[in-house]
């Protein structure tokens, strides 16, 4: 490939989208620049304040407990109150909770803040997802999504680094400019960002035809959509187990924990370096092939953990795993957005969302648990499991849901130099991380596994 193909690749990959959506991705990568609360919390609870690793646990998983209550809770907000109110209003929220940790230095005053603020942190996500499926046409939504996802994790990369070299200014410091960075977010989707909340339909003579209820129950009433929220969940525990058992299971082969700093690290390289590509290379597919495909890189990459027992076998289980999140993300968010009635696009983002924080709750107790009693072995066998489970659910129980793509009708969108993702992907899921194993060698700091 020359530069000049790289080059129109890179072109057709972020062409087609409207302004709104590139004023929302600036808001994403200036509010993940500056997150430096989850990256540092740890740090800050038992260098600077002397407290138990088992407290600094119980904290971040009290963040995770807040995005279980939060992402419902955003939902239900951004159809009833609007988008853009929404994630104003939980910016805010978030950036008044980054400040309280600045100042807030009683452990159980601390708990109550970092709760909250998984609350906010969560409801906000809910209306964003929302808000791209309002503006981008359904044929482009995935793309959006991977771009979306791929800011993310660019502001989270710049974060690692920037913390770490600013560390010697305080974690407090740092705290209030995460603070600013998510109130500097709020500003941009105050001034740039239109409300995209669908009008209610009208009749013959101009008058609002009423729209279907919509609650909670309603949506996890529709099958297929209960169905990719449960597989999601599974997903979402083999993607979080690695968070916690694989700097336990680096130890244990008796490697310092700098090496487990290089070896996550590299989740974050290859999201930054290569999501654009993977993103061209998945486009326009099948999302129940591509969904399998996923399910399937997460079991191979966490199952061969066990196997694996220098930096640079770990790092190699790292790579397959992290494309298998590359693809299962925007996908999963895109199918959530084509599931979902128009009018109830944040309740259904919502449900969905709270898979990944039920998920950051739990997965990081059990994967402790599991690791203290029977061992890593049995930990990675587990993951490698339910991931199959989750690629032949998607294989079996949403090829019907799922099955027509929307028809493409903007140009410069065909996919060019792909390589062909089948649906009955296990050989090829090997093929597709060892290409992009190839291709590169997530950031040390990341403690995103509590929500994506």
């Amino acid at each position: 490939m020359t530069i000049d193909s790289l080059r129109r690749s890179a072109r057709t990959t972020v062409s087609g989208f409207p302004q709104g959506f590139w004023w929302l991705w600036l808001s994403t990568l200036v509010n993940r620049t500056g997150a430096f609360v989850l990256t540092f919390l740890s740090l800050y609870l038992t260098v600077e304040l002397g407290h138990s690793a088992w407290f600094a646990g119980l904290v971040v998983a009290l963040h995770g407990l807040g995005g279980v209550a939060g992402s419902p809770l955003g939902g239900v907000l951004t159809d009833r109150w609007g988008r853009r109110p929404t994630m104003i209003t939980m910016h805010l929220a978030a950036a008044a909770c980054a400040a309280a940790l600045a100042v807030v230095t009683s452990a159980w005053g601390i708990a109550a803040v970092v709760l909250l603020m998984g609350v906010a942190m969560q409801a906000v996500r809910p209306s964003i997802n929302a808000t791209i499926a309002d503006m981008v046409p359904a044929h482009d939504v995935r793309r959006a999504y991977a771009l979306n996802y791929w800011a993310l994790n660019l502001g989270f990369a710049i974060a690692a680094i920037g913390g770490g070299a600013a560390a010697f200014l305080g974690y407090r410091t740092l705290f209030v400019v995460d603070a600013v960075a998510t109130t500097l977010c709020a500003v941009i989707v105050f001034l740039r960002l239109p409300e995209t909340r669908p009008e209610a339909a009208a009749d013959a003579k101009g008058e609002p035809v009423a729209e279907e209820k919509v609650g909670m129950l309603t949506v996890l009433r529709d099958a297929p959509f209960r169905t990719l929220v449960l597989l999601n969940l599974f997903v979402c525990l083999v993607f979080t187990a690695p968070w916690i058992g694989l700097p336990l299971t680096m130890a244990g082969e008796g490697l310092a924990p700098s090496a487990y700093g290089v070896v996550i690290a590299v989740n974050g390289i290859v999201i930054v370096a290569f999501q654009l590509l993977v993103n061209k290379l998945t486009d326009k597919r099948s999302p129940v092939a591509l969904l399998t495909l996923s399910a399937l890189l997460f079991a191979l990459g966490t199952g061969a953990t066990a196997l694996a027992g220098s930096s640079v076998a770990f790092a190699a289980t790292v790579v397959v795993w992290t494309v298998g999140e590359m693809i299962h993300v925007p996908t999963n968010a895109a199918a959530t957005a084509r599931l979902a009635p128009e009018h109830a696009r944040g309740r259904y983002q919502g449900v969905m969302g709270m898979s990944w924080a039920v998920a950051g709750f739990v997965a990081p107790i059990g994967a402790g648990a599991i690791v203290d009693g029977p061992g890593p072995d049995v930990l990675w066998a587990a993951t490698a499991a339910i991931g199959v489970v989750a690629a032949a659910g998607y294989f079996t129980r949403l090829r019907k849901a799922l099955a027509e793509e929307p028809a493409p009708v903007s140009e410069g969108v065909a996919v060019t130099g792909a390589v062909e993702i089948v649906e009955a992907g296990a050989g090829q899921a090997v093929e597709t991380a060892a290409a992009a194993g190839d291709a590169t060698d997530r950031d040390a700091g990341r403690s995103s596994s509590v929500s994506a």
